[in-house]
């Protein structure tokens, strides 16, 4: 199935019901549809045929909607691209998926025109707006389609979104997620972990480019009305407001943004009647902070985990896992990804692929309806990443005997001194526990005799003295963890190096650690 069918079913249900709210702009089901049907044929008028892709480089916007329903009627390949991404990036992206056109607004033009890509660039105007030759507005190609064509037929295997890897080592790859993927995404997603329907209100606060992109599709499908938050940096009092005033019920949040939440309304303690469920997901969650969170925003948290190539769809910690582990019910729960969805297998592999017992430590991998068809014009890399008929993750990890998922480290992140394996995430665990430790990055560097050492990299709370944190932060060390999994080194710096979704970059760090300056 087409997956703009949902789109379309929920015009034909709710014509008149809002769709999408975007600052004093409000779009209902049946205008969406119609504007989706424009953009999809319109882009038809250009040439671009069922099979090509489009990249988008928007900030979370109507358009970035439209462009991806729009790309899923056409039977086109949607390619989002990171709205921070400089003009090599974007040109990186644009050249090796062969997208044919780039929609771009006021913010990205010049990023886009300063990349130099063969592909038709097509400009959403605002109101200062000037579209200079040879590209084309948005609201042209719009004219040029008509508003209530049919959706392509598309087979199940289908690409319907490009999803680029973050490139943490080497290029960026495209995961390539087909019509059928993103169905059983969509029908997860609604399952799982929000079970929505059409009298819900759904805020979009991260980027609609990763993980909050899926959970408008589940939206969409239901009818549900979606609130994109207002440009600019995250707010949290904001949201706050923004939550109570649109009676939101649902929201997909990276950590980072609870954390930044929690602390906003750690006053005040907002009533916030109608929030249900706050996703999160795609960044490590220290346990410190999610037992804040739980106990300033009430037991309202769930929890996914997946990646690009499975996409936010392999495990879940219910808000009923939540709740019972603050209330002292296996509270190591609260470090678990939780347990594999319905229809997700997951297992643990050693070095050959072999299945490991519950809780010993390896490789996760995934198998199900949710994993990418492969990487785009990378067969190598498909075969290898999906040989056995397994997703290997990357991830490491073990599972203990009642299914729960504890993730540990990236694979290529583990650091190995001395022949012995340290998981970071252990030893940041212990390093948050410290009341003057905001936040904490363990990495391995390149060190002659021990192979690496663990160097610990540190933002302390504001005002604390950092040979005051650093001894604390030894002394706790010492009394937790092995000696070989103890950092060798402390580095303070005033925030860690975040990228889009609010992921550290690891490898940033290492960079500024194995350089003669130093971080």
């Amino acid at each position: 199935m087409n997956l703009a069918r949902m789109l379309v079913e929920s015009a034909r249900r709710t014509p008149h019901a809002p769709a999408v709210t975007w600052q004093d702009r409000v779009t209902t089901y049946a205008q969406l549809a119609a504007r989706v049907s424009r953009l999809a044929t319109g882009l038809g008028s250009l040439g671009v045929g069922a099979g090509a892709r489009v990249a988008v480089l928007l900030r979370n916007r109507p358009e970035l909607l439209e462009s991806m329903f729009a790309c899923f009627a056409g039977g086109l390949g949607w390619v989002p691209l990171n709205a921070r991404f400089t003009a090599s990036e974007v040109a990186y992206h644009v050249s090796d998926s062969g997208a044919a056109v780039v929609i771009t607004d006021d913010e990205g033009l010049a990023t886009v025109l300063e990349a130099g890509t063969a592909a038709r660039v097509v400009v959403v105007e605002d109101a200062h707006t000037v579209v200079p030759d040879p590209c084309t507005a948005y609201d042209v190609v719009l004219a040029a389609g008509t508003p209530d064509a049919d959706v392509v037929a598309v087979g199940r295997d289908d690409l319907a979104w490009l999803f680029y890897t973050s490139g943490t080592t080497g290029k960026p790859k495209g995961a390539m997620l087909t019509h059928g993927v993103l169905t059983f995404t969509t029908a997860s997603w609604l399952a799982d972990l929000t079970p929505l329907d059409h009298t819900d209100v759904t805020l979009h606060t991260a980027p609609l480019t990763h993980g909050a992109g899926f959970h408008a599709i589940a939206a969409t499908a239901r009818g549900a009305h979606q609130v994109i938050a207002p440009p600019g940096p995250f707010d949290p009092a904001a949201t706050l407001a923004l939550i109570d005033a649109a009676g939101v019920t649902n929201t997909w949040m990276v950590p980072t943004q609870i954390v930044m939440l929690t602390d906003a309304a750690r006053a005040s303690r907002p009533a916030l009647p109608t929030l249900e469920r706050i996703v999160y997901g795609g960044a490590a969650f220290a346990v410190p902070d999610l037992r804040d969170a739980l106990e300033v925003l009430g037991p309202r948290l769930v929890q996914l985990y997946g990646q690009g190539e499975t996409p936010m769809t392999a495990t879940v910690l219910t808000p009923e896992d939540h709740a019972a582990a603050l209330g002292g019910d296996h509270p190591e729960r609260l470090a678990s990804a939780g347990v594999a969805r319905p229809g997700c297998d997951i297992r643990i592999f050693g070095a050959d692929d072999e299945e490991l017992p519950a809780g010993e430590v390896g490789e996760l991998v995934v198998r199900g309806p949710s994993v990418m068809l492969g990487y785009w014009n990378r067969a190598d890399a498909t075969a290898e990443t999906l040989r056995g008929g397994w997703l290997h993750t990357g991830d490491l990890g073990r599972i203990d005997e009642h299914g729960y998922l504890f993730l540990l480290d990236r694979a290529k992140d583990m650091i190995i001194t001395g022949g012995s394996n340290v998981y970071a995430v252990e030893v940041e665990a212990v390093l948050t526990e410290d009341g003057t430790v905001r936040e904490t990055a363990v990495v391995g560097v390149p060190d002659r005799t021990w192979g690496e050492l663990v160097v610990a990299v540190v933002a302390p709370v504001d005002g604390a003295s950092t040979e005051a944190v650093e001894a604390a932060l030894r002394a706790r060390c010492d009394a937790a963890l092995a000696g070989y999994k103890r950092p060798r080194r402390y580095v303070f710096v005033d925030a860690l190096p975040r990228n889009a979704y609010g992921k550290v970059v690891k490898r940033e760090l290492r960079e500024r650690l194995t350089t003669p300056t130093g971080a």
